[in-house]
């Protein structure tokens, strides 16, 4: 079965532009890539030469005879003379793109030559993008997918675009949702959560309609992630990087949830695991959360590089590290201490990332104020707090009222209640943090 993603729609707008770029799609591993990009191609193309560089390294040797398209499609026909170019019908997709980079080289070629579509896609794990971009700079399109959000869970289940306008229109109006309401999202929000966004996930619990079996999904994705980093990670410290995935989890149990290397090794330096952090990062497998230097406009270059949290991209594989009792804790809603508040806190920087906002915190040194999160209008600094309790929001209604801090007016508190509005705090479910954005868009 497959499920609805957005990539769809921008698949299809690439398609109908004139002037197209061959396509890189990239994002971590096990997100939908190829199944989504061979959806658009059968139901868009009458031709469709599909090549996966680890399933056939054979052709690897395409590129022999130069980067001409002439040479490339002798090559592969040469390799599979079933395969059939057919100009203006064809899309030509190279997968696993971190096997075989040299190809994006040939993308100014092909853009060029102009008879056939191309869409690259591969894991962050592994592509040297930095060599990729360089080679190809001018002539490709980047789109960067991450695993299902919310509202792509919301669509697996059922529910339509009317529903999604609706929930947005509720936070809009400041319409508190009806009790009905309140009861259906909030449980469709624990499933999400338990889950994650992994279509392969997903796609088992819909079929069967039972969490069985998801768990081991879960982990398995997260062994892998791990083979890729010791087959992917030239010229690291392989063992630091598997080091500092394992981490995330633990230290986000802790109430001062900045990352510390030296819960990793007492003796760790910033210079010998940053490079570890940044690949991570690079590779989809984590978002890192940087500390503002002071609670103002820009948020781009007003931030501290020593000074982060980290998050796992994806809510579900964060649960499915934590002990075997963890899911189960959750959907039956009970509490699960301290790491109750992590695992929203979790949800909403994945929710922001795959908004495209960026993750920035603010701590004040030797004093309580603290915000976990900051997005921004076009002209104002909007603080998000992330309330696990019923706590009132100390530090939100500081940075509110105080007339230090001159680029914010008002702020989001994210809780297990109602939609409410007060002294400025505009206060949400959990389950509408997909919609942060559009929110900022209409005010």
């Amino acid at each position: 079965m497959y499920l609805k993603r957005k990539i769809d729609e921008y698949l299809l707008a690439w398609k109908q532009r004139a002037d197209r770029l061959p396509l890189i799609v990239k994002g971590a591993r096990q997100i939908g890539k190829t199944e989504s990009i061979l959806h658009f191609a059968r139901q868009n193309y009458k031709n469709i030469v599909s090549i996966n560089f680890v399933l056939e390294p054979k052709y690897k040797t395409i590129l022999s005879e130069g980067y001409e398209v002439a040479e490339i499609i002798k090559n592969i026909s040469l390799i599979d003379p079933t395969k059939k170019f057919v100009a203006g019908e064809t899309l030509l997709m190279f997968d696993e793109l971190q096997e075989f980079p040299d190809i994006a080289t040939a993308l100014k070629a092909f853009k060029i030559d102009g008879r056939f579509d191309v869409i690259c896609s591969g894991s962050l794990l592994g592509i040297n993008y930095k060599k990729i971009h360089s080679n190809s700079v001018g002539y490709k399109t980047d789109y960067e997918m991450f695993s299902m959000d919310f509202e792509e869970f919301l669509w697996a289940k059922g529910y339509t675009d009317a529903h999604i306008a609706d929930l947005l229109k509720h936070m809009q109006t400041a319409t508190p949702f009806s009790e009905t309401e309140l009861a259906v999202y909030k449980k469709l929000f624990l499933e999400y959560c338990v889950l994650g966004g992994m279509p392969a996930v997903v796609n088992r619990y819909i079929e069967t309609g039972t969490f069985s079996d998801t768990l081991e999904i879960q982990r398995q994705i997260q062994l892998d992630y791990e083979e890729d980093i010791r087959k992917y990670a030239e010229g690291l410290d392989q063992t630091k990087i598997v080091s500092v995935y394992r981490a995330v989890p633990v230290q986000l149990a802790k109430e001062n949830k900045k990352f510390q290397l030296s819960k990793i090794d007492k003796k760790a330096r910033s210079r010998e695991y940053m490079g570890c952090i940044t690949w991570l990062e690079d590779a989809g497998v984590i978002s890192i959360c940087y500390c503002l230097n002071y609670p103002e406009l820009p948020l781009k270059g007003n931030y501290d590089e020593s000074k982060f949290k980290i998050y796992y991209p994806d809510t579900g594989l964060l649960i499915a590290s934590l002990d075997e009792e963890a899911q189960e804790d959750l959907r039956a809603n009970k509490n699960l201490g301290v790491y109750k508040g992590a695992l929203y806190e979790n949800f909403v920087a994945e929710a922001f990332v795959k908004q495209g906002l960026g993750l920035y915190y603010y701590k004040k040194e030797n004093a309580t104020l603290e915000e976990d999160f900051f997005v921004r209008t076009k002209e104002e600094l909007v603080p998000v707090e992330v309330k696990a309790n019923k706590n009132r929001s100390k530090s939100l209604r500081q940075l509110i009222s105080s007339d230090s801090y001159r680029d914010i007016h008002w702020g989001i508190k994210l809780s297990d209640g109602n939609i409410g509005e007060e002294d400025g705090v505009c206060t949400f479910p959990y389950f509408c943090s997909f919609l942060v954005k559009r929110y900022l868009a209409g005010r």
